[in-house]
C-alpha cells in the first residue's frame, strides 16, 4: 500500500490536527493514518519499514547505473534519496549524500523525520553541503573510496548554477563514466516542471523533467518519477 501524501507532510497534518482539536498527538497520528487505510500510526510505520519506495528503487539499481529521480517539490524525492543512502549503507555500500539544496540541519530534520538519528548513519553516509558541489568536485571526494559507492545528487538543476561549471551534460557524462567505471551507482534528484501541475497525467515523465538549460537525457539508463506517494519506473532515454 502506497502513501498518497509523504510521511513527514502526515506528521505535520497530525501535529497542526493535535493542536486544532486538543487531541494527544498519537490519537492524531492514528487519525491520519486511518485516512491513509491503516489501522493506526504504528501499523502504517511498521508497514512503510518493509514496503518503502527506497527499498523499491534500490532492489532496482544495477552496478553502474546513472539513475534520475523526478518529483515536483513536496512530493519526497529528498527523503527517499536519504533515505536511498541510509538503506544503501545498512547492507555495506559506503553512501554520499551531495546537495546545493539543504544544509546540514535540514539533513538531519529530514533522518529525524524518517526516525532514523544522524549519528546512527554518520559513519556510513556522507552528507556533504558544499557550496562547490558539481560533477568534478563529486569525483574528487571519491576518489579514494575503494570498491563501488551509492551517491545521491540533490540536485540536477542547480550542478551548473555556477557559471564556471561545466554544461549540465558535460557534468552528467562525468557522473555516467564514473559509475560505469566503479560500478557504483549515481542517483540525480531532479525538477519537474510545475506545467505538470495543470495536466492530466497521474504521473510525471520524461517530458516534464526541468530543463532550464538543454539536457542530454541519453546519460541516464534509468528514470524514476515520484508524485503521491506512488512510484515509477520509465525506460532510458
Amino acid at each position: 500500500m502506497w502513501l498518497s501524501t509523504p510521511v513527514y507532510v502526515l506528521k505535520r497534518q497530525a501535529k497542526l490536527l493535535a493542536r486544532q482539536t486538543d487531541t494527544p498527538l498519537n490519537q492524531a497520528l492514528d487519525k491520519v493514518a486511518s485516512g491513509q487505510g491503516y489501522q493506526s500510526w504504528s501499523h502504517l510505520a511498521a508497514t512503510l519499514k518493509n514496503e518503502s519506495p527506497a527499498r523499491e528503487l534500490l532492489s532496482q539499481l544495477k552496478p553502474g547505473d546513472l539513475c534520475l529521480v523526478g518529483a515536483r517539490p513536496s512530493q519526497g524525492k529528498t527523503l527517499l534519496g536519504l533515505e536511498l543512502a541510509a538503506r544503501a549503507s545498512r547492507v555495506g555500500r559506503k553512501s554520499f549524500f551531495f546537495t546545493l539544496d539543504y544544509h546540514e540541519r535540514d539533513v538531519a530534520d529530514r533522518f529525524a523525520s524518517m526516525g532514523i538519528a544522524r549519528h546512527a548513519v554518520e559513519h556510513t553516509v556522507v552528507v556533504d553541503t558544499s557550496d562547490d558541489v558539481s560533477a568534478d568536485y563529486i569525483i574528487r571526494r571519491l576518489r579514494s573510496e575503494q570498491g563501488p559507492t551509492l551517491v545521491v545528487v540533490d540536485y540536477l538543476q542547480l550542478l551548473d548554477q555556477k557559471r564556471t561549471n561545466p554544461s549540465l551534460n558535460d557534468q552528467l557524462r562525468v557522473l555516467c563514466n564514473y559509475a560505469a567505471d566503479t560500478g557504483s551507482n549515481c542517483v540525480v534528484l531532479s525538477q519537474i516542471d510545475r506545467r505538470f501541475d495543470m495536466g492530466s497525467k497521474r504521473m510525471p515523465g520524461k517530458s516534464d523533467i526541468r530543463a532550464p538549460n538543454p539536457i542530454d537525457l541519453s546519460a541516464f539508463g534509468k528514470f524514476v518519477f515520484l508524485h503521491n506517494g506512488k512510484l515509477q519506473f520509465d525506460q532510458a532515454a
